[in-house]
């Protein structure tokens, strides 16, 4: 991709230790903005700071049991090592209680990646402030003031930045860049639906009509199975809801919790209707396996299958594998004229440098290369040249298809994102031709962005952690029982119920916390 690196990467050497010796002579820069710089880039070019050739192993605790890359092997482990002369040593997560144990116990390791403690982590005692280590180790380090203001602590340091995060800005300037897998979206049968007439599926109503011909036609078939993970999101959408159950939402300038939406109301008694019309099952609420939907829809057993924007090229790659030809289309990502979607995300995880670190500067320095446009593109396509190649029109051309997870995972493709952002991730799903790349691009056109929102966060043991739990898992437990309700009016009264078994929580109180915690938020967007 790059002819001339040779020369530029002499010419880096040169400035990286000039930048070093004004470094010593001139001090520690304590100054978090011009230590962690102000430029939109995250991360420069950089050369392999192991120099001598000798490999150094830091340990790296993955906080997520189902991640399904385990060990520090394979082309693009072995091409980071190679440019950072970093190796890890990898543990996974055993539970979601790993992690809080390790931590009370005092028991870390050199590097931990996570989602679900990011608050925890992001803590003097425990974590080094990436601000200080840059100022000292990487001055050269530059991440973008949004990213810095979306992690920066009360105490004033930001001790990760998250992966899997753009701005909207980012996201308009990349045309190729269209999101991730992680968004919703439902595939239908295609053999079905032309025996039926090809009937047109380009609104919610039609949608819904067609379910009621496949029932009437196949009554042994179930119209409509859900993943147990992405019941709500598809239709929420298409009702022009922000955001999820037990998530905010922003009106003119005030934060609200989404279950008080104007719009909700209509979403549960669609839901509703979706059940008491014989479209989706009662058992659907209650599975605890992510893999009964595949199975339904892969074995022929269900018409339509709603999942993630790749449920299609997923499902059809396992039913060729099984012999069998019937195959999935995607219905399109917008089927009303409300189609909304709020994206407040921060992004989705990220690296730790902890305090019983060995090499606190190896590792800033590793996390400062995958943070380069190098280190990106490496970690998310995989090795250039023998996975992919650079289009001149601004996307990789990957040599696979990133639908094959056992390839993907087995090459070690995207999930050494320790440091990556949402552009580049985004990029990898652009796959001309793919089902999920229509859908992506579809939902980009509806998508805005709110990250502030996002910062929203309640904090460890405080109480509105607290009421925010209980008031969660109410709704977790009350909103089968609009689902599953007998009539559309026992669904309203459900729902009116739900609403106010959050108020008597203390559902109020919180809305008001987080109306203050956003208006000292956002000001950091300006």
């Amino acid at each position: 991709m790059n002819r001339n690196r040779g020369r530029k990467v002499l010419a880096l050497s040169l400035t990286v230790i000039l930048a070093l010796a004004l470094l010593s002579a001139c001090g520690k820069n304590n100054n978090q903005q011009e230590s962690a710089g102000t430029a939109t880039q995250t991360g420069s070019n950089s050369e392999t700071p192991s120099k001598s050739g000798e490999v150094k192993e830091l340990s790296l605790f993955i906080d997520a049991s189902w991640y399904p890359v385990k060990e520090w092997k394979g082309p693009v482990a072995e091409k980071i090592t190679e440019k950072t002369g970093i190796k890890l040593n990898v543990t996974v997560a055993t539970d979601d209680k790993q992690l809080p144990l390790m931590i009370a116990s005092g028991d870390l390791p050199d590097l931990v990646f996570t989602y679900a403690n990011i608050d925890r982590m992001s803590d003097s005692k425990l974590s080094y402030p990436w601000n200080e280590l840059i100022a000292q180790y990487a001055p050269d380090f530059k991440i973008d003031k949004t990213r810095i203001a979306i992690h920066t602590m009360d105490d004033g340091n930001f001790y990760t930045v998250r992966n899997a995060f753009a701005t909207q800005e980012e996201m308009t300037q990349n045309k190729y860049s269209v999101g991730s897998d992680g968004n919703p979206g439902i595939a239908v049968r295609e053999d079905i639906l032309k025996e039926l007439g090809n009937p047109p599926i380009d609104s919610v109503d039609n949608f819904v009509k067609v379910l009621g011909m496949v029932k009437e036609k196949y009554p042994d078939m179930v119209p409509l199975i859900m993943d147990k993970d992405w019941i709500e999101q598809y239709f929420l959408q298409q009702f022009g809801v922000e955001g999820l159950l037990d998530g905010w939402y922003e009106r003119d300038g005030k934060i609200d919790y989404a279950i008080r939406q104007p719009k909700m109301l209509d979403f549960f008694k669609f839901m509703n209707s979706l059940y008491r019309n014989g479209y989706i099952v009662a058992e659907n609420f209650a599975y605890t396996n992510d893999q009964i939907d595949d199975q339904y829809a892969t074995s022929g057993k269900a018409f339509a299958h709603s999942h993630t924007v790749s449920v299609a090229d997923t499902d059809n790659i396992k039913i060729k594998n099984a012999g069998s030809s019937f195959t999935f289309k995607m219905l399109p990502s917008a089927l009303s004229k409300d189609t909304k979607a709020v994206s407040s995300g921060l992004g989705f995880a990220g690296t730790f440098i902890t305090k019983k670190n060995k090499d606190p500067e190896a590792a800033i320095k590793f996390l400062q290369f995958l943070a380069s446009d190098e280190g990106k593109k490496l970690t998310m396509f995989g090795v250039e040249g023998e996975h992919w190649t650079w289009n001149e029109e601004g996307y990789p051309n990957l040599k696979y298809d990133p639908a094959d997870a056992d390839f993907v995972n087995g090459n070690g493709i995207k999930w050494w994102y320790l440091y990556n952002d949402g552009v580049t991730e985004g990029m990898l799903s652009y796959v001309p031709g793919a089902q999920k790349t229509q859908a992506l691009m579809e939902r980009k056109a509806f998508t805005i962005y709110k990250p502030e929102i996002g910062l929203i966060q309640t904090q460890p043991d405080s109480q509105e952690k607290t009421i925010k739990t209980k008031v969660d898992e109410m709704i977790k437990n009350e909103k089968v029982k609009i689902y599953l309700a007998k009539s559309e009016a026992e669904a309203v009264a459900n729902y009116e119920n739900m609403v106010k078994n959050a108020e008597k929580i203390g559902l109020e109180r919180l809305i008001d916390w987080a109306n203050e915690t956003y208006q000292k938020k956002k000001d950091l967007f300006k």
